[in-house]
């Protein structure tokens, strides 16, 4: 099956997906996690339930060097074949890619009506799980691994080039090359968004109805202010997952807060509530959107996809932007 026959249903490993320069996917099971929240993972991630999540490799043909690594996190709606078109573009390029599975493992379909089913630390954690795996294979240069997460898996891989979150992960001396958030949900951050030397690129529409564009901004700006590498592009008039290639469409049943205050994050890792500046490790991600809801920010339905020329131009700025950190020697 090639990436643009897929339909992707079921699970991810599953699939026989072979791309048109002939490589096939290699299932790669990863070692994860489900934390509670940010706190369980800095403080007690003993405690954390594991889970085995899966994901499928694809290695670039004509290559015997470790070569720079992609890993694509997807979003809400699960993996599509959107993500793994771009996996196939990337690959193409001289990439090696990598597709995650957030969902499977968890018997998760969709949590656009429901994003407390897991955490966004959860979503965070698996990106940088991948990584601790993906490093280690003799195919991937270890230095040069980098994600790009759409929507939610946007939200995640900023997370994980946080250094508070990262460190505590994967530890100190290690972590991702760069990340690309696509339309990424920016109501959780970390105090101090410091990312070291991970490069950080947004491409986000003006007219995202799920997540806030003015929220991406102040998190890029955040991290330039700490000393690290962020820049945003933002789309005039482009909605959400304008990368897809598919008509605008409305999802009915999606439950979206985009102008809820932002949730901060303590040093420690535990939530502070938007309407106190006290921070409390038994927060969770269902106390603070409850809240928006009450508050009168929730709204029911968005709408995703792309106008023409749309997913062109992301494609074109995500291989820019690809081929200048990682490089595909």
């Amino acid at each position: 099956m090639t990436s643009n026959e897929t339909t992707l249903g079921g699970r991810l490993r599953d699939q026989d997906i072979v791309f048109a320069n002939g490589s096939r996917g290699i299932n790669i099971d990863i070692p994860s996690a489900s934390p509670v929240n940010y706190f369980q993972v800095l403080n007690a991630p003993g405690d954390m339930p594991a889970v085995t999540l899966d994901g499928k490799l694809f290695l670039p043909s004509g290559t015997t060097d470790p070569v720079a690594l992609v890993m694509i996190i997807p979003g809400s709606l699960g993996v599509a074949p959107s993500h793994v078109g771009h996996a196939e573009t990337l690959n193409a390029a001289g990439f090696a890619t990598f597709v995650l599975d957030c969902f499977g493992a968890r018997a998760v379909t969709s949590t656009v009506a429901n994003q407390t089913q897991f955490s966004f630390a959860a979503s965070a954690y698996d990106v940088l799980a991948a990584y601790s795996v993906l490093a280690k294979l003799p195919e991937i240069d270890p230095i040069r691994i980098g994600a790009q997460g759409h929507s939610r898996g946007g939200s995640a891989v900023m997370t994980a080039a946080t250094r508070r979150f990262a460190t505590a992960v994967v530890g100190a001396d290690r972590g991702l090359a760069a990340v690309l958030a696509a339309y990424p949900w920016c109501g959780q951050q970390f105090l101090d968004p410091s990312v070291g030397s991970t490069e950080v690129r947004v491409l986000m529409g003006d007219a995202d109805e799920w997540c806030s564009p003015m929220q991406a901004q102040g998190h890029c700006q955040a991290i330039r202010l700490s000393g690290g590498a962020a820049s945003m592009r933002l789309i005039g008039g482009a909605q959400h997952s304008f990368d897809r290639d598919t008509p605008v469409t409305l999802i009915p049943d999606a439950s979206v807060s985009p102008a809820a205050p932002i949730t901060f994050i303590d040093d420690n890792g535990a939530m502070i509530h938007p309407t106190t500046d006290t921070s409390d490790p038994s927060l969770v991600d269902r106390d603070v959107m409850v809240y928006g809801v009450k508050a009168g920010y929730g709204v029911k339905g968005a709408r995703i996809g792309s106008a023409e020329g749309e997913a062109k131009m992301f494609c074109d700025d995500m291989l820019a932007f690809w081929e200048r950190v990682l490089g595909n020697r």
